[in-house]
């Protein structure tokens, strides 16, 4: 069996991704998604399931820039997402609406938030689960932060402009346990929030009591960090492959970067908490077995051309009665999944992995595996996955494991993706305890009774219309 049966996957030590809000961002005039441990966005081409994963990256590419007057960093050649200008990523390409979302995300730890100037009695705050909403738009032909909010333990901290047209913010909170104290003397202006989660400076420094925000934009910052992306398109294989020693931080968009990071982890052994010493197994070995357990081939392993050179080869052997060849002499199927199986292995407990398309190039019976290498890699690294698919065979195992009681129904959740008249819908598959869905959209997967149905009417038109 695949899978490690848990009575229930737990949050553990990890930034869990647990509801997404938006609205007017592309196909989608609004949208509500709570995550699992695992989710599969499903459905039709060109519907929007891509855009979801897509602002995801966006915010994590805002975070990431090094100009912190950015509102929202859209990216251009070689950036995780390049989405050219606000009109070509508002709903309706309307100039004259803003985007919204509302990320709701689960800490490792309890934060707890006292009142350091004594202005509120009944403090601290405290919980595992925050949000944060933004809304952005255009004005005077840029991009303006409408609004910077955070929730937690229940209570709102909102950086908000009190006047449409004002360009002056104000700090406000709905907690009735806490009240901001400023400072006298300081009776400066708040000015913008930065990016998409940053207080201006001027709110720590003109009030007692606010230098826990900075706990807020860190625990963002962290969430932000534990998440990895992986493409639909993925490198081809190379016949060989440079390496000096160094750790990449991941396989990379397009797993260029897949054979290096193996390298580095099976160097680094047990310097890195990656997960597959639960396994008893090196790193390059986890990966070989899984590369067998799917039935892809026999044997892996990475090879140095001559000693010093810095070069290595992929050799593979398809059968246990065949000869090592390199990676680029064996059909395209391996080379396509083994950076999804390397960066499931590779990234750090806790992390959220985005993944588009993992099946691409696989045989049926490799797709269903992949579902369970995603149960294995949720349960015994605590690794969130959303994954964009056309696979129903992915989605087959995922209510198979379900139906075994592998795996809770509510730690899978399954969205069918849909677009009318260019607005996008997600429906919540309702998937029971039995791995059953109660809500089976028509013509999910096509019409497979409807095409049974046809075959059988041409055999009897055609069995009718042969002569005597």
């Amino acid at each position: 069996m695949y899978y490690s049966k848990v009575s229930r996957l737990s949050p553990g030590d990890m930034h869990m991704l647990t509801r997404f809000r938006l609205r007017n961002f592309k196909a989608w005039r609004e949208a509500d998604l709570t995550f699992g441990k695992i989710t599969g966005l499903f459905g039709t081409n060109s519907a929007g399931k891509s855009s979801l994963i897509q602002l995801l990256l966006l915010l994590k590419q805002t975070k990431d820039a090094t100009d912190r007057g950015l509102v929202l960093d859209l990216g251009g050649p070689g950036g995780m997402v390049n989405l050219g200008r606000f009109a070509d990523i508002v709903h309706g390409h309307d100039k004259s609406q803003r985007i919204s979302w509302n990320l709701d995300w689960t800490l490792p730890k309890p934060l707890k938030i006292n009142d350091s100037s004594g202005a509120s009695a009944n403090s601290p705050l405290k919980g595992r689960c925050l949000q944060i909403r933004c809304e952005v738009g255009l004005r005077d032909a840029g991009l303006w932060p409408y609004e910077l909010s955070y929730r937690f333990g229940g209570a709102d901290f909102s950086l908000e402009q009190p006047q449409p047209k004002s360009k002056e913010f104000k700090l406000t909170t709905n907690c009735e346990e806490f009240a901001f104290k400023r400072i006298q003397g300081r009776p400066w202006q708040l000015t913008r929030p930065f990016k998409t989660h940053l207080f201006p400076n001027q709110v720590k420094s003109s009030y007692q009591n606010a230098d826990f925000l900075n706990d807020f934009e860190l625990e963002y910052e962290k969430l932000m960090d534990s998440i990895y992306y992986l493409g639909p398109l993925r490198e081809h294989p190379q016949r060989e492959y440079h390496w000096a020693g160094s750790s990449p931080d991941y396989v990379g968009q397009r797993g260029e970067r897949t054979v290096q990071a193996i390298l580095a982890a099976t160097e680094q052994g047990e310097k890195r908490s990656l997960g597959y010493r639960r396994h008893k197994k090196p790193f390059q070995a986890m990966i070989a077995y899984w590369l067998k357990k799917l039935g892809l081939i026999q044997e892996f392993h990475l090879e140095e051309i001559g000693e010093g050179k810095n070069l290595y080869q992929a050799m593979v052997k398809t059968s246990s009665s065949s000869v090592s060849t390199a990676l680029t002499d064996v059909g395209f199927g391996v080379s396509q999944v083994l950076p999804a199986l390397v960066l499931l292995y590779y990234v750090p407990e806790g992390s959220t992995v985005l993944m588009e398309q993992p099946e691409i190039h696989l045989h049926p019976s490799v797709q269903s595996g992949l579902a369970d290498v995603m149960l294995r890699v949720a349960a015994t690294r605590n690794v969130q996955i959303i994954v964009e698919s056309h696979s129903e065979h992915l989605m087959r195992r995922l209510q198979r494991r379900v139906a075994e009681a592998e795996i809770p129904s509510e730690d899978v959740r399954l969205y069918f993706v849909s677009a009318m008249e260019g607005v996008a819908q997600a429906d919540d598959l309702a998937l029971n305890e039995w791995g059953q869905i109660e809500n089976w959209p028509p013509h999910f997967f096509g019409d497979e009774m409807g095409e049974i149905a046809e075959i059988a009417k041409a055999a009897i038109r055609r069995k009718l219309e042969r002569p005597a």
